[in-house]
């Protein structure tokens, strides 16, 4: 009897170890968001997740695939930070510059078609999720003049990222 009490808590113990553990609510008894951490390797695997999920989204819209482009991932990255730095998501930079003025600012001589923002605390396809959902942003992400593609963010200690989508020709 105690050898077969001992294997049924021990299975019971897997199972309950197995089982996902309870999420923690805040103050309004909502799930507290599960913090996305970004390490710095993972910014090429980032990139192109997005850049996937992006063109697959255009596919079925009949859009051309977008390329990556460093010189809007770098425009890109400069406006995540700086956004963070005024701590508003907004499209012009501290210094006024405007989406085409950063392209410009790292040599991009393409033409900029748009930008989509965001702050948040959610991953990059929960992102992509959110801008797809939005007609104004939807439209920027559709573009079927778009070629090019610059994707960045800029991560909080605190967990808060900023991430930037610049889409050009």
């Amino acid at each position: 009897m105690n050898r077969r009490t001992a294997v049924l808590g021990l299975a019971m113990a897997t199972v309950a170890a197995c089982a996902p553990a309870p999420a923690q609510l805040g103050p309004d008894g909502l799930p507290l968001p599960k913090l996305y951490r970004i390490d710095p390797g993972q910014t090429a695997e980032i990139q192109f997740r997005m850049l996937d999920g992006l063109n697959s989204l255009r596919a079925a819209a009949g859009a051309p695939a977008l390329r990556p482009n460093a010189q809007l991932n770098a425009a890109a990255a400069t406006h995540s930070r700086d956004m963070a730095v005024q701590n508003r998501p907004w499209h012009f930079g501290s210094d006024g510059s405007s989406p085409l003025d950063r392209a410009r600012r790292v040599g991009f001589t393409g033409r900029i078609l748009g930008e989509t923002i965001s702050e948040t605390f959610e991953t990059e396809i929960e992102t992509l999720g959110a801008w797809m959902a939005q007609a104004d942003t939807r439209a920027v992400l559709l573009d079927p003049n778009a070629r090019l593609m610059g994707f960045s963010w800029f991560q909080e200690d605190g967990g808060k990222i900023w991430w930037t989508l610049v889409l050009g020709v």
